[in-house]
């Protein structure tokens, strides 16, 4: 079965706009839309703008949690601010939800579903995704329709590292992941943040990736459009 290549992009500032705008650019030139996973909040105009501007173009946008720069009440764990729905109780994630989507309706911006911070959701955060209304919420390891119950397991495989001098061999095993992955069939899951687009190594890789995955007849999707399929 022919496999469906999803391509994240995290991050989105307007510093690093540009190099998003371009990402976006060389993914339609391969036919494959993206999946932008994006942070609701207000005082953003131009990066809200070019979100809405992608959505309309066919891409998908995820709810990435609301403002990272605001910290969790819950200290139970001590959380980096970028993974602050990872062991929140529902009723935190619950006030975290309501404050998101107030951001997205002043702004504009509709979301197909929820992608947290570093890929990590408590349950807590998923009984809450489910009272709000949301049908699809996609972790590290799976994409879950919170609808119907099912699973799709797959691992994003995230074009970052900590190490230049680790960098390139993990670049290479993460185009080596892809080329495996499209042959399996099922999902392909590629992630990058934002910032990343500066170094050049982790861009190629990423591009690279995306077009090994479809030489393995894997297709461009969305998270989006996952609603709309039976699971493979």
């Amino acid at each position: 079965m022919d496999a469906r290549l999803l391509v994240s992009l995290s991050g989105v500032t307007t510093r690093t706009l540009h190099r998003c705008a371009h990402l976006a650019a060389e993914l339609e030139r391969r036919h494959v839309p993206l999946s932008i996973l994006h942070v609701a909040r207000t005082g953003d105009g131009p990066v809200t703008a070019w979100v809405r501007t992608r959505a309309a173009a066919g891409d998908s946008v995820l709810l990435n949690g609301y403002d990272h720069r605001i910290p969790p009440t819950h200290r139970a764990v001590h959380l980096g601010r970028k993974a602050e729905f990872a062991a929140l109780p529902a009723h935190e994630a619950r006030l975290r939800l309501i404050a998101a989507k107030a951001a997205l309706d002043a702004t504009g911006v509709a979301v197909d579903g929820f992608a947290p911070p570093r890929w990590l959701a408590s349950p807590g955060t998923v009984q809450a995704l489910r009272e709000h209304g949301f049908t699809l919420c996609a972790d590290q390891n799976a994409v879950r329709d919170l609808v119907t119950g099912e699973i799709r397991r797959a691992r994003v495989q995230d074009f970052t590292s900590q190490s230049h001098r680790t960098e390139t061999v993990r670049c290479f095993a993460l185009v080596l992941a892809s080329a495996r992955a499209a042959r399996r069939g099922g999902l392909v899951r590629l992630g990058i943040d934002a910032a990343d687009l500066s170094r050049p190594g982790l861009r190629q890789a990423l591009l690279d990736a995306v077009d090994v995955a479809l030489e393995n007849r894997a297709f461009g999707s969305t998270y989006g459009s996952l609603r709309h399929t039976a699971p493979a």
